[in-house]
């Protein structure tokens, strides 16, 4: 199974605090990796710099290099665009526009320019089959996405990105808004989603990435301290500080 992404010796600072140090982390195509470590370790910080979030904001310096398919996305001539629709995210609280379910999964491809009636009936369809939402809002297309319940809005988040077709999936602790139904409901949906695409996961919640992910990094102080298979990980870490944080001596 190839490298999807490739991440060398990343540097990430705002201003002169630095959030990022020296990572080095490859992940694989149609594999789920989550990042776990305390709050503030750089997790989030890292998942944003694989899609270039960063760039919204101001004094932001990277150094090293990211590359997708084996180009670097911060090569001058990246197209941001591109790289967001090939990369898409998924954020802690669900965020869908205040406009109908059909609308909110048929905005990417008006953006990117599709205008065919029956093409995008389709693409909404699929995608909302994808995230496994299609049965429970196939009645209620044309009504505002705000009426749906904190997991289904997340699930149509998921179907929003979908519409666009990425080969990556970025999740920034998915579920931490969610109830224990509606997190269950996504850790089965991103069961299904790795046979399609590779995802990353920041998780605060150690059962989940045992449960849901393939392999994790645990993060430290803006270091990746290691990265192995998930069961490796978790029941025989390389590194102390990374057992000392998994037995909740610290963190």
């Amino acid at each position: 199974m190839g490298n999807k992404i490739a991440v060398k010796d990343l540097d990430l600072f705002y201003g002169d605090n630095q959030a990022l140090k020296a990572v080095n982390l490859e992940m694989a195509e149609t594999t789920v990796t989550a990042l776990i470590g305390p709050s503030g370790c750089g997790k989030s910080t890292f998942l944003r710099a694989l899609n270039r979030m960063h760039d919204l904001l101001p004094n932001v310096r990277v150094m090293g290099e990211v590359t997708i398919d084996g180009q670097n996305i911060y090569a001058v001539d990246t197209d941001v665009v591109l790289l967001r629709k090939r990369v898409g995210m998924v954020f802690q609280r669900p965020n869908p526009f205040p406009k109908s379910v059909f609308e909110n999964v048929a905005y990417g491809p008006r953006i990117h320019g599709e205008t065919n009636k029956n093409k995008l009936n389709e693409i909404v369809e699929s995608s909302l089959r994808g995230a496994a939402l299609w049965e429970e809002v196939k009645d209620r297309l044309h009504k505002s996405a705000m009426g749906l319940s904190g997991g289904q809005q997340q699930r149509l988040c998921i179907a929003r990105l979908l519409a666009v077709e990425p080969e990556v999936l970025l999740m920034d602790e998915p579920t931490s808004a969610l109830d224990p139904i509606s997190t269950m409901k996504i850790e089965e949906l991103i069961a299904q989603l790795k046979e399609k695409y590779a995802i990353v996961i920041v998780t605060h919640n150690m059962h989940q990435a045992s449960r849901v992910s393939d392999r994790t990094g645990f993060f430290l102080h803006g270091e990746l301290v290691e990265a192995d298979d998930t069961g490796m990980l978790f029941t025989r870490p390389a590194n102390k500080k990374t057992e000392d944080y998994i037995s909740g001596r610290f963190g």
